[in-house]
């Protein structure tokens, strides 16, 4: 059986998931998934990781400002292991080491990055929540004041001081993503400030190695790490994907960009996800506004990529997506529905809409393992 857990926004964020869902295909027919209905009863479980080992979920409370950790009990349940943890508020993404001895935490709103220890039974263990340094204690080798908030990574200042956001606002820091790099530091991007930051894992900690600055306006959202080491980032404000590398220092930097589609319209569309197929061929980004799905060729050895073709999602507001055996899934936040999308093997090209299944809110699909 195909099955699939469901994060999604409840009543608080304007949504209508009751917690995290089922969404499942039966052995005769996989491809025509139904909702199941909610395993758990949490509020906003926007984004979902699973333990690299045990059987654990972990969910992101967009709304809460917390994470919270759920076990598997039977074949398509979840229950709760402890209390949700205090990450940060708009909490948005959760990344879980390979290790599985602590998670990353990315918070929208107020821009921080949290470590969140986790124990040998897959439970988030709350004193284990660490705090990285600002970029000046860094640079400077200062400590950390023992007066600052347990669990906060406070961010860096803005390489763009002064400026202003394309509505006049001043512009502030938003942490959205993590990845786990090959050489076994992490890259966290802030959309706000156009960063992608690179952290080293300490004992109980992170510090901030260094940080690569985006164009000004770019809004750098979610990345995909390939194979060869490149590290792939779609920009929510411009529109594009920028291809970062480590040069022999270890220090990371672009090594080029392109927009996710030639008529991707700057301000009306809002790319989201990015997810790659499994042998690293292509990269895919929905663009939210348009409603439609960009697919890209990754070129050389993962320096540079092509944009090669664009087609509808299916859905309203494509929040996230993902490749699943030689299909995309597609979470539509506004249509309250998931697309089931074929995909041409040979050229990446996403083909027909296979199918399209009700679900409430979705904001994030997970394979169920």
């Amino acid at each position: 059986m195909t099955r699939f857990w469901l994060g999604g926004y409840g009543p608080a964020m304007d949504g209508s998931a009751e917690g995290i869902g089922l969404l499942a295909g039966d052995e005769s027919a996989p491809t025509a998934l139904e909702y199941r209905g909610a395993v758990t009863r949490t509020s906003s479980p926007s984004w979902l990781a699973q333990h690299p080992s045990l059987d654990v979920v972990y969910a992101a409370l967009e709304g809460d400002a917390g994470v919270q950790a759920f076990g598997r009990s039977g074949e398509s349940a979840l229950r709760p292991l402890g209390e949700p943890v205090a990450a940060g508020d708009g909490v948005c993404h959760v990344a879980v080491s390979s290790s599985g001895s602590f998670l990353i935490a990315s918070c929208y709103g107020d821009g921080r990055v949290v470590r969140i220890g986790i124990d040998a039974q897959g439970q988030l263990v709350p004193d284990a929540v660490n705090k990285a340094a600002e970029l000046r204690a860094a640079l400077l080798g200062e400590q950390l004041e023992e007066t600052a908030p347990a669990g906060v990574a406070a961010a860096a200042s803005d390489p763009y001081s002064g400026e202003l956001t394309a509505t006049g606002d001043a512009r502030s820091s938003h942490a959205h993503s993590a990845a786990f790099l090959a050489d076994g530091r992490i890259a966290t991007t802030d959309l706000g400030f156009d960063l992608v930051r690179i952290w080293r894992p300490i004992a109980g900690g992170l510090v901030l190695d260094h940080e690569v600055v985006l164009p000004l306006g770019t809004g750098p959202r979610h990345m995909v790490a390939h194979p060869s080491g490149h590290l792939h980032v779609v920009t929510e404000y411009s529109c594009e994907v920028f291809t970062l590398a480590a040069g022999r220092d270890g220090t990371w930097a672009v090594v080029s960009s392109v927009l996710a589609s030639p008529v991707a319209e700057i301000g009306v569309d809002f790319p989201a996800e990015l997810a790659r197929t499994r042998d690293a061929r292509f990269l895919y980004t929905a663009l939210r506004g348009s409603n439609t799905i960009a697919a890209l060729r990754v070129r050389g050895g993962g320096e540079a990529l092509e944009a090669i073709a664009l087609a509808d999602s299916g859905v309203d507001w494509p929040r996230h997506h993902l490749v699943h055996e030689g299909k995309l899934l597609v979470a539509g936040q506004r249509s309250d529905t998931v697309a089931l999308i074929d995909l041409d093997e040979r050229t990446g090209a996403p083909l027909d809409i296979r199918h399209i299944a009700q679900a409430p809110a979705p904001t994030h699909i997970l394979p169920v393992r």
